[in-house]
Order: structure tokens, then C-alpha cells, then sequence
């Protein structure tokens, strides 16, 4: 059955139409316009569909818009906060085709808002965290140079 949900995303409290099967992605894609939050495997294991969900990434097309409950920022809702990682992106050649740049670029911004360590433990721990997002075309190194740039930027 169909009823309406009440959501915050990126600041702004909206009201959408959503069953119980109806993915958070299908929501922030469909009804709100947020088209940075990618539908590609639909299973929870690309990440194209990155979310901070209560400020914690989460896959939205796994996640279902009615049990939502905390505020959800996409990729559109970012702003300044991401402005070093977006020229971070484009400087160490993090992206090609871009389809998975926004649920790459969501993610690390989480990662980069908790202690993140120095010198030599940084670059593993940023591959590890960012694990759970795929790119077929980058090969990763420059996603984690860019990230791991910023990191210490903020030092």
C-alpha cells in the first residue's frame, strides 16, 4: 500500500509517496530530482547510489524511503563542504566517465569528517573505507590521491 512519508534531504523537509518496497534511491531519483544518486546494480554493491543517511553513507537503492527517519544529503547538498574534493576529483584524474563520481564524492566526504590518520597509515585506511564503491574506470589510485590530498590539506 502506497502512503506518503515525510523525509528531510539536503536541509529541506519534503513529503513523497512511498510503499514499502519503495527504494530511497527510486524517491531522491524520481519524485525529488536529486539525479546524482545513481541507480546502477540496485543491490548495495556498486555505491553509485551514496547517501549520508543521519550523516553515515549508506546505498539508497537498498535502503527503503519509509524507514529513512534521520536527514539524507545527496551529492546536490554537499555545497562548500565539498569543494576541495570536487577540485581534489578533477586534479588527480579521480574520474572518467563520472556515472559513480557523486556516491564516490558523498562517501568520502564521511570519511573525511571523522579522525582520519596521518603519514603512512592514510592511504590504506582511505581504500579501505572507500571499498564499498565501484569504478570501472578509474582504477582508483587517483580517487584515493584525491582524497588522501584533501586529507591532509585540512591537517
Amino acid at each position: 500500500m502506497t502512503g506518503t512519508t515525510d523525509l528531510v534531504v539536503n536541509g529541506e523537509r519534503v513529503t513523497v509517496r512511498a510503499d514499502a518496497r519503495t527504494s530511497l534511491a527510486r524517491v531522491l531519483r524520481e519524485q525529488l530530482r536529486c539525479t546524482s544518486v545513481k541507480l546502477a546494480c540496485e543491490r548495495g554493491e556498486c555505491g553509485a547510489c551514496t547517501v549520508l543517511v543521519g550523516g553515515v553513507p549508506r546505498m539508497a537503492c537498498v535502503t527503503p524511503a519509509r524507514l529513512v527517519g534521520r536527514e539524507v544529503v545527496t551529492a546536490e547538498g554537499l555545497g562548500e563542504e565539498a569543494r576541495d574534493l570536487q577540485e581534489a576529483f578533477a586534479d588527480h584524474g579521480a574520474f572518467q566517465c563520472g556515472f559513480c563520481t557523486a556516491g564516490q564524492l558523498v562517501h568520502a566526504v564521511a570519511v573525511l569528517r571523522g579522525p582520519v590518520p596521518g603519514g603512512a597509515e592514510l592511504e590504506p585506511y582511505v581504500r579501505r573505507r572507500l571499498s564499498g564503491n565501484i569504478c570501472r574506470c578509474t582504477g582508483y589510485n587517483g580517487l584515493v590521491d584525491a582524497v588522501c590530498a584533501v586529507a591532509e590539506a585540512r591537517t
